[in-house]
């Protein structure tokens, strides 16, 4: 076979397909069907669930939990905590050779994750976000996407590097599924969890979100997940990016900070159970008065986007959602943070755009909150890139205001960076509870210099890690 050699950077080596081989891009398109069908099965349970508990059969879910009395609310939100305590405590005797979660499994467990383990935390933690958890419904598919990933390298023994690859791959084609994002789920896969682009980890990770994204369309909508109108972008919008960038930045490590000290203070043993169910009553009896603050925060978004919220109930959920998200993630329950933490930015953006446009009027207010939300995702996920491919394709309108965004992505993810900030995802890694090996880290991805090595992190506590080459 002749190799051939290209002085362009993303195409070294002797091709992504003889360096592969089929059994390679076989694992990849039945990691993106499993991914698909899982996200699928997901969705139904998340809607099955959100139906039975607050009572209806159409419409959104703020909707109906806001025609729900106090005391559903209470019930709801105790059972929930009882199902969140009890059945973490069951899923930590479930056997298993790995890590239950993405970020150790793939980061310090050399991309292993317990399959069984895995499927349990994400089935539990849909079933609680349908009941009001304030956290995200992404965490399910990704794990399933991941631990198929995992379960499927280990039997194919494949090379770790491979192994690392895929179970990132898988864990992005869930979240594209779930959520119809192809291109940003691929880039939340290869940016976010493996630290690259380069062309051979880039072109798996697309196919599996692909793959994924068209099997789940046999019940997630083909839609985008936020309807807004189309926003043409203004002189005072960009000057306010340029403002609030880093203050995006700042309060995007705040955030990132309290993730992992709530991370931090999980309770053990039975506190595991009584956390729960206290915490989650406790949200229960705030929701009365602030509805808003259950679920995933998917609605008040939309409200954002849209200016349905007024500005003493935006800055009051701009206190109370996050709180309200830590406090739950502090008990031990499994979720994601993703939507939470564009929550938090939409919020942020919104109300300072409430503002400025008091001072230079002009611009549509949701404009604000969707500079504000991408901004604040980035930095908080340390992911500029997948952040906003993600909002455009959760909007598919915000294109209009590619600059500002890109101007408060760009300020806000360099001021994280700045203050040394993990992402929200590092910020959860269980380094000392004794279940991921250090010894078996890998380390993200990185493509290699032009002398052959990988190329220079600018993190000083990188690991040496394997890389791909074409």
């Amino acid at each position: 076979m002749t190799r051939h050699f290209s002085h362009q950077p993303n195409v070294p080596g002797q091709g992504i397909i003889a360096s592969y081989g089929l059994r390679f891009w076989g694992l990849v398109v039945t990691i993106g069907v499993a991914a698909g069908l899982g996200a699928a099965v997901l969705t139904l349970l998340l809607n099955a669930v959100e139906h039975a508990s607050w009572s209806y059969r159409s419409g959104d879910f703020l909707s109906a939990v806001m025609r729900t009395d106090a005391g559903q609310h209470l019930i709801v939100l105790f059972a929930a905590g009882v199902i969140a305590g009890i059945g973490g405590l069951l899923i930590r005797r479930v056997r298993g050779s790995g890590a239950g979660e993405i970020s150790d499994g793939l980061w310090l467990g050399g991309g292993r994750l317990a399959f069984w383990r895995s499927q349990a935390r994400g089935v539990l933690s849909i079933v609680i976000v349908g009941m009001g958890a304030s956290l995200g419904r992404e965490a399910a598919p990704q794990l399933t996407g991941a631990a198929v990933a995992s379960r499927l390298s280990e039997w194919a023994k494949v090379p770790a590097w491979q192994r690392q690859l895929l179970v990132a791959g898988g864990a992005g084609a869930g979240m594209a599924a779930i959520y119809n994002v192809p291109l940003g789920g691929a880039l939340f896969a290869v940016e976010v969890l493996l630290g690259t682009l380069t062309l051979p980890v880039v072109l798996p990770a697309v196919a599996m979100s692909a793959i994924a994204t068209a099997v789940a369309w046999i019940v997630v909508s083909t839609h985008a997940t936020y309807q807004i109108p189309t926003f043409n972008v203004t002189a005072s919008q960009v000057v306010w990016a340029v403002i609030i960038g880093p203050l995006a930045g700042v309060l995007a490590v705040g955030w990132v900070r309290t993730i992992a000290r709530v991370n931090a203070l999980k309770p053990s043993r039975w506190g595991r159970v009584l956390a729960p169910i206290v915490v989650f009553t406790a949200l229960g009896a705030l929701s009365v008065a602030y509805p808003q603050l259950l679920g995933n925060g998917k609605d008040v978004v939309q409200q954002a986007f849209t200016n349905h919220l007024g500005v003493a109930l935006i800055a009051a959920l701009l206190v109370l959602k996050p709180l309200a998200t830590a406090a739950c993630l502090g008990t031990g329950a499994p979720g994601g943070l993703f939507t939470p933490t564009l929550t938090l930015g939409v919020l942020f953006g919104g109300l300072l755009g409430h503002g400025w446009a008091a001072i230079w009027p002009g611009a549509a207010l949701g404009g604000y909150a969707i500079i504000g939300g991408a901004a604040v995702l980035a930095a908080s996920m340390q992911g500029p890139l997948a952040a906003v491919v993600l909002m455009l394709e959760l909007t598919h309108h915000a294109d209009g205001l590619m600059v500002p965004i890109l101007i408060a992505v760009a300020e806000a993810t360099i001021v994280a960076r700045l203050f040394g900030a993990p992402s929200i995802y590092s910020a959860r890694l269980n380094v000392m509870d004794g279940k991921s090996e250090p010894g078996d880290a890998i380390g993200p991805l990185r493509p290699e210099a032009p002398d052959g090595g990988p190329v220079a992190n600018d993190d000083e506590d990188s690991r040496p890690a394997e890389y791909p080459t074409e």
